[in-house]
């Protein structure tokens, strides 16, 4: 966005910024909360500090202080945000979409970064990860996505080293957490928040982990999430409890090829959406299936419930995919499918908040900045949605019939 177009829509973004401006300890903490998080919409190519402070006007220093040690409660502003997210775009048939963003970085003292699998990059290189929950309302016509939950994943090389924990200054009580046990935080701090969605769902990284689907359990949240070909279950409770391989659960990509309870099932054709391609249709076949849990003794047993096991392959690309669910029996199996297949939306924020909001480009070197950077960008995000909403509500009250996805604005449109 120009300079002009920032001011013609800061009235607007000031109005509802305003609800977080008891968050902060000063008046002037707030003004310079509200002026980075529009700085971020500004167009310049690197939205780190040292632009944004000169875009601003303000001193460099005082800028690195704000995000790093001005007195403000990002916390109780990320709860704001959630609330305000569900009370304007709220929807039964929302979906939780969770997924990680890495970003490459250079050095050693940006939290959390190490040499890891980058997304980004799509090769091992060092990077910081954020994991992140994204709430979508799933329009079929004008979709909304904001992002409502972030975190960085802290590897235990971090956890474990005092000195670079204190330089970062990184919480004290903070412990060492694997990726999918800050996803089930997330989702049950929304849920505690009043957020309420009807689906979650993730990749393999994830509902590979048969303790993240239980977390979902205990949570009363369906969800449905794509699962690595070596995940184990059984198509039926065994009959002893046995160390011998016949009674042992299974890789599902072999059940789903020699269990009679799929190759004696024909494959279903399951239109998922229309695409500018044509439609997505994928062959698939499902069975209930029982997990992996652990016994008092810590050895392998069948879960008392059954799950859903999905089969899906695609005939044009060759490509085969198995996703788990603890939906009920009754559940259709195209709504299942349906949801699996939205985790578009989350890759489509991540490319626009990168590309809009700087969410990339973050610059620092302490926990709390890290986190405080997410948050107005995601702040961000979320302005730029809702102005685009009143926007193409303006023009289909102007133009009888106007119901198409562009709205008429300059700025960046994202839903």
């Amino acid at each position: 966005m120009t300079t002009d177009e920032i001011r013609a829509l800061e009235p607007n973004a000031r109005r509802r910024l305003h609800r977080f401006a008891d968050c902060f300890a000063k008046g002037s903490s707030f003004d310079y909360f509200v002026s980075y998080s529009l700085a971020l919409l500004a167009h310049f190519d690197r939205k780190s500090i040292e632009p944004i402070a000169l875009w601003i006007g303000a001193a460099v220093r005082t800028l690195q202080e704000f995000l790093s040690h001005f007195v403000w409660d990002h916390a109780r502003i990320e709860s704001r945000l959630r609330r305000a997210i569900v009370d304007e775009y709220g929807s039964a048939d929302a979906i939780g979409v969770i997924d990680g963003s890495a970003h490459a970085k250079q050095g050693t003292k940006t939290p959390g970064v190490q040499r890891q699998y980058c997304g980004e990059t799509g090769k091992m290189d060092n990077c910081v990860v954020g994991q992140h929950l994204i709430y979508t309302n799933n329009d079929l016509k004008n979709p909304f996505s904001g992002c409502i939950a972030s975190d960085v994943y802290l590897p235990e090389s971090w956890i474990n080293d005092p000195v670079r924990r204190k330089e970062a200054h990184i919480p004290e009580d903070t412990l060492f957490r694997t990726k999918w046990q800050i996803a089930a935080d997330q989702v049950a701090a929304c849920l505690a928040d009043g957020v309420r969605f009807a689906w979650i769902t993730c990749d393999e990284e994830y509902t590979s982990v048969p303790e993240f689907i239980y977390r979902m359990d205990c949570l009363g949240q369906r969800v449905i999430g794509e699962v690595r070909s070596n995940f184990h279950c059984w198509t039926t409770t065994p009959t002893c409890h046995s160390l011998q391989a016949a009674h042992a659960s299974k890789r599902v990509d072999n059940l789903c090829t020699f269990s009679k309870v799929f190759y004696k099932q024909p494959w279903q054709r399951v239109h998922i959406k229309d695409t500018t391609r044509g439609e997505c249709v994928w062959e698939v076949k499902s069975a209930r299936v029982y997990l992996v849990a652990k016994d008092a003794k810590g050895q392998s047993r069948p879960t008392d419930r059954p799950y859903w096991l999905i089969v899906a392959r695609n005939t044009e690309t060759d490509e085969t995919k198995y996703f788990v669910s603890n939906a009920p029996e009754s559940t259709s199996l195209e709504e299942m499918l349906r949801i699996a297949f939205a985790r578009w939306h989350v890759e489509m924020w991540f490319e626009r908040a990168k590309q809009y909001c700087g969410f990339g480009a973050f610059e620092v070197r302490t926990y709390q900045s890290l986190i405080r950077h997410w948050l107005c960008s995601r702040i961000g995000m979320y302005i730029l949605a809702t102005e685009t909403t009143e926007l193409r509500e303006k023009k289909s009250g102007d133009h009888a019939g106007a119901s198409g996805p562009r709205p008429r604005a300059h700025f960046a449109t994202v839903a």
